[in-house]
């Protein structure tokens, strides 16, 4: 049989609140996934309008449409890392 968990105090107000190392993590992500859709949107708009530029050789005789694709596929991972390490530690002192 399943748990029956008591309603809400007030049905209307769902909100989730979160403790302050939750937040702060957060808004780490959103900074980072905000930086993350400036480069993109950097390579989507030399694309749409500078697709000439695109395929001029930039690197090692690759072209920078290549470049830039690896740039932000490596550049995603680094960001990955990059949050991994300034929130390790952020909830230290909570229970999961």
């Amino acid at each position: 049989m399943a748990e029956h968990s008591d309603p809400p105090a007030n049905p209307e107000r769902t909100e989730i609140f979160h403790s302050a190392a939750e937040a702060r993590n957060a808004r780490i992500g959103l900074w980072l996934f905000a930086l993350y859709v400036l480069l993109y949107g950097g390579f989507m708009v030399l694309n749409a309008f500078f697709p000439q530029r695109m395929a001029v050789p930039f690197f090692a005789g690759v072209n920078l449409a290549v470049t830039y694709g690896l740039f932000l596929i490596v550049g995603a991972f680094v960001l990955a890392l990059l949050y991994m390490l300034l929130v390790r530690g952020s909830s230290q002192g909570e229970e999961r």
